[in-house]
């Protein structure tokens, strides 16, 4: 496979890169992707969250039974324990294995070449060294991930913005127990009870009984650098605790990064998507539906003449402030206890009209008429929750400053300057 050449190369074949390679290929574009995994092991191994209007947007289809795991059911958002809550509609739960392996055939039926088990050895400005041999690419996108080739050079993820999530699917051993549990915190079968800040303000128990009664599964995660257990420590703990609970089907863990998205997510021929491009949605920590959108636009960029600066400048002015936005939200949520989402809740501050958009990952803007009665309950908390109102302020001012990203790159150390005033970070 000596001397390869094409219009666009992909290192990484998760989700992200299988999507980019999807999307591009389904252009019209020449596509070369590899990973240094085999193809049927690329990827996620577990169940994750996904707005359905992501995947009508990014152009691809909904998923569908078996990659379908569940549909967009009733919320439990509780705080700590509970047994206050918020009820939501949740997302999609989508199996990440069948997803990316759709999306996976979805390229190589447009005509992309998808090449596993072969590692990048060495990278310049026109091509890839691999164990498979070169390829030569006008672009080259860096899907590897959080750990992977890191073409343009990010600095590293702090640990304080690394979540260690957990996610996992067992068989039910007592559906007399799993129906009890259900029951016991107010849900009902294939409904998603979330017991929040259980770990700090920043950590998740979160559990699904299938309506069959034969899975459960269980997603978990905290931010370990806070002290605190980690998302595999705490799906170990709900699992001996509830023996209920039966053997494992499937799952994984990983670190998830939670910082708003790369100032540059591209120069010269390298781009970046994914993990490796902060494209997480920080409030919840899910970044599959902004790959799939950051996908569709660069293949869409490309195949319309554009470059990888063209693609760095659409992503951000698109969807760079509401991803900032959202860790604005993280980092005030991270220092919440469980005690203090309780009370919120009872008082009327957290409400669904205040947590809808972000468990879709749409914009936090909450009706004027929801703040207004959210506004007696926030006089009575502590100063640090009565910040929630700035915070939605900043990130609508992150919103607007997004949209004028520079096409120029000479001015973007200006525009990074006055982000990083809004935000209170930096790269």
């Amino acid at each position: 496979m000596a001397g390869m050449k094409c219009q666009l190369a992909i290192v990484g074949l998760g989700t992200a890169g299988a999507a980019a390679a999807a999307a591009a290929a389904g252009r019209g574009i020449d596509v070369i992707a590899v990973d240094s995994r085999p193809l049927e092991q690329t990827g996620a191994s577990w169940l994750n969250g996904v707005p359905a209007w992501a995947f009508d947007m990014a152009g691809f289809e909904r998923p569908v039974a078996p990659e379908l795991r569940g549909t967009e059911s009733r919320f439990h958002l509780l705080g700590g324990w509970g047994p206050e809550r918020v009820r939501l509609e949740g997302p999609l739960e989508v199996d990440m294995r069948a997803l990316t392996e759709r999306l996976q055939l979805l390229a190589e039926g447009h005509g992309a070449r998808l090449i596993g088990q072969t590692r990048v050895t060495g990278f310049d400005a026109s091509g890839l060294d691999t164990t498979a041999g070169r390829i030569d690419a006008e672009v080259i996108l860096d899907a590897s991930g959080l750990t992977g080739i890191n073409l343009l050079r990010h600095p590293s993820v702090a640990r304080a913005d690394l979540c260690v999530a957990s996610q996992s699917v067992h068989a039910i051993a007592s559906p007399e127990g799993a129906k009890a549990f259900v029951k016991d915190h107010g849900g009902e079968l294939g409904d998603v009870i979330c017991f929040s800040g259980v770990a700090g303000g920043y950590s998740i128990v979160n559990v699904r009984v299938e309506h069959d009664l034969e899975t459960v599964s269980l997603l978990t995660g905290s931010i370990p650098a806070s002290g605190v257990p980690g998302g595999v420590e705490l799906n170990r703990r709900f699992r001996e605790e509830h023996p209920w609970i039966g053997d494992t089907l499937s799952g994984g863990s990983r670190a998830i990064p939670l910082h708003r998205p790369w100032t540059r997510i591209a120069r010269g021929r390298f781009a970046s998507i994914g993990d490796a491009a902060g494209m997480v949605h920080s409030a919840h920590g899910s970044g599959i539906a902004m790959q799939m959108l950051a996908a569709r636009l660069l293949a869409d960029t490309l195949a319309d003449g554009g470059n990888p600066w063209d693609y760095n400048v659409a992503w951000q002015r698109k969807w760079g402030g509401l991803l900032a936005g959202a860790d604005l939200q993280r980092r005030f949520v991270q220092h919440l206890q469980p005690r203090t989402l309780r009370a919120m809740m009872r008082r009327g501050v957290m409400t669904p009209a205040m947590l809808q958009a972000p468990l879709q990952q749409r914009p936090p803007r909450p009706p004027p008429a929801a703040l207004l009665r959210a506004l007696p309950g926030l006089a009575t908390m502590p100063r640090s929750v009565r910040a929630m109102v700035p915070t939605l302020a900043r990130g609508e001012a992150l919103m607007l400053h997004y949209r004028g990203y520079p096409s120029d790159p000479a001015k973007l150390a200006t525009w990074s300057r006055r982000l990083a005033r809004i935000s209170g970070t930096v790269d």
